[in-house]
């Protein structure tokens, strides 16, 4: 989707940003309201506002692509717009994941069982995305440099097969707003056919079960590499 039409779009929505007073920074904002925002109308158990999570996830990834473009285009660079970027990627992935539960189980006015299972599958997310940013801290704790891409891969070798099928078959991408998205309008779909929430409490327990595998084989891929010495 970035190739067929997303990049094309951001690079003229940043000519247009330019020669105005928004900062990168604003634009980083702009990316986390609208990702909070489309998990929120997630939560509504109706197939239009999937639609409109959808399309606020669009104008996420939108402000995801702008906001670097026009650091670039300015010559900015520093560790704010970073942290932001991925406080608002981290946000609002989980934040979609938990929506899904919520959804499954009537919106926010009746909680119950998919809420909890939703839960877990954010905080799996969480979990992840910590994993990863958890290296550089441990490294950074000891006066380690930043490690060599070489350092990614595996020492055992089957960890590295396990590592090799998960990379075929990347359903690890299901826990990413963009990626998850274009599942959400199939299984909103799925719904409206069959008069309930079933897809979406289908979806919110392979999301759970995605969490968990993709928690463990990347603890497990990160402590037989060398990414920690």
């Amino acid at each position: 989707m970035g190739r067929l039409y997303m990049r094309r779009v951001s690079l003229r929505v940043t000519r247009l940003l330019a020669p105005t007073r928004i900062t990168p920074d604003g634009v980083t904002w702009g990316m986390v309201v609208s990702g909070l925002a489309a998990a929120l109308l997630l939560t509504v158990p109706s197939v239009w506002a999937t639609l409109g999570a959808v399309l606020l996830i669009q104008i996420q990834v939108l402000c995801d692509c702008s906001d670097g473009e026009l650091a670039r285009w300015r010559g900015w660079s520093g560790a704010r717009g970073i942290y932001l970027d991925r406080f608002g990627h981290y946000t609002t992935d989980a934040g979609v994941v938990c929506a899904v539960g919520v959804h499954a189980d009537g919106g926010l006015g009746s909680i119950a069982g998919w809420t909890t299972v939703g839960l877990a599958g954010a905080v799996l997310v969480l979990v992840s995305r910590a994993e990863t940013d958890l290296v550089h801290v441990a490294r950074a704790y000891v006066g380690l440099p930043r490690f060599e891409p070489a350092a990614i891969a595996p020492q055992i070798s089957g960890v590295r097969r396990l590592r090799r099928i998960a990379y075929a078959v990347p359903l690890n991408r299901l826990l990413l707003a963009w990626d998850l998205s274009v599942a959400l309008v199939v299984v909103a779909i799925v719904d409206v056919v069959a008069g309930s929430t079933v897809a979406y409490q289908v979806l919110a327990v392979v999301l759970a079960v995605v969490g968990v595998l993709v928690c463990l084989l990347h603890l497990l891929t990160i402590l037989t590499s060398a990414r920690l010495r």
